[in-house]
């Protein structure tokens, strides 16, 4: 009874409150949740996904195709089992970044049967190639493939079975409009509050027999940053430390001494978020500072912190994303304990939502 879906890697150090693909995954899979009842949280998602499905095998049809886009660790891929499970259909799982020629594609697709479910992991990432293959294959469950060079090149149409494809991406902007224009199923999933975090991080300890108590599965939830294969990443370690201390359950005290050692603060920042905030500040004035300019500084990678770092700080409001760079904002200042000039409260005035204003 777990909540997880498999993300793109960004190549960065393990971080515990990273939503990127880890190493429990096969613990994971086992915690899944098999039915939409089952699944916590994404409430209008599940209802419309329901009715879509429900009226799919009334009249007898495949599903349409559907995209998920949300951040990491939110539930794409356990959506994607879900919907295969209920339509009767196999899953095929795969990543854009493996599908590198359109035979890849194609060999996919041709092995697919009626009513399957091809996920396709980072949708964005698909070459131009690959992604003109699969129009076609969206559109008219049919193949084209352009065979030999030149005046001799002819057009081969390959019959498909009729299949749902589910892409999933971190980055909905990216996906070019005739790729987007072919999804008749369109999900955006929110993060999780913590009284859904809650819930997960119960069940998913009855799962693995683990003994928490009601205060510390809040404290775990709340540190979570609104992301359930987090709220378990952290239910483990805090576990581990439980463990070692000779204690038979996980109480409050266990949770906070634990992710205390994992320095993982009760707003659920890390060191990572902190440093960023602090360059920020100090390095920068609180002046806007451009992405690059940033990852720069606390040498990482731009699109890690856009993806990983920034959503998390943007909900909270630590920070704002303007048209001359990121700024810090009055939340992330007074989260660290420093004390505003008034040129760096004049510069934030405009962004800050503390004061009304937009």
């Amino acid at each position: 009874m777990g909540f997880f879906d498999d993300e793109e890697e960004y190549g960065e150090e393990d971080r515990l409150v990273q939503s990127t693909k880890g190493e429990y995954d096969v613990e994971e899979n086992a915690l899944r949740p098999k039915t939409l009842e089952a699944y916590v949280g994404q409430t209008k998602v599940k209802q419309n996904l329901q009715v879509y499905m429900n009226a799919a095998k009334k009249r007898g049809e495949v599903l349409e195709h559907v995209l998920l886009h949300g951040a990491p660790g939110l539930g794409k891929t356990t959506l994607a089992h879900i919907i295969a499970s209920e339509m009767g259909g196999q899953l095929k799982l795969t990543s854009a970044p493996a599908i590198e020629r359109s035979g890849d594609l194609a060999a996919i697709l041709t092995n697919l049967n009626d009513g399957d479910v091809l996920f396709i992991d980072e949708i964005h990432r698909l070459n131009h190639s690959v992604e003109e293959i699969l129009y076609s294959a969206m559109e008219d469950y049919a193949l084209d493939i352009i065979v030999g060079k030149g005046p001799n090149a002819r057009n081969i149409r390959f019959s498909l079975k009729k299949f749902t494809l589910i892409g999933a991406t971190t980055r909905a902007g990216m996906i070019s409009n005739p790729l987007r224009d072919r999804f008749g199923i369109i999900c955006r999933l929110e993060m999780y509050t913590p009284a859904e975090l809650k819930e997960i991080v119960t069940r998913s300890a009855k799962a693995l027999n683990i003994s928490v108590d009601d205060d510390a599965a809040s404290e775990i939830a709340r540190r979570s940053r609104g992301t359930p294969r987090i709220a378990n990443r952290l239910l483990k370690r805090v576990r581990d430390f439980s463990t070692m201390n000779g204690n038979g359950s996980v109480t409050k005290k266990d949770a906070e001494f634990a992710l205390s050692r994992m320095e993982i603060d009760a707003l659920g920042l890390d060191e990572v978020d902190r440093s960023l905030l602090r360059a920020m500040i100090e390095k920068f004035d609180g002046k806007p500072v451009g992405l690059e300019t940033l990852a720069a500084t606390i040498n990482e990678d731009a699109g890690t912190i856009e993806d990983v770092y920034e959503p998390y700080l943007l909900q909270l409001g630590f920070i704002a994303r303007t048209p001359r760079g990121r700024i810090i904002l009055r939340g992330g200042y007074e989260h660290l304990g420093y004390k505003m000039t008034d040129k760096q409260r004049e510069q934030i005035s405009m962004f800050d939502t503390d004061n009304g204003e937009n």
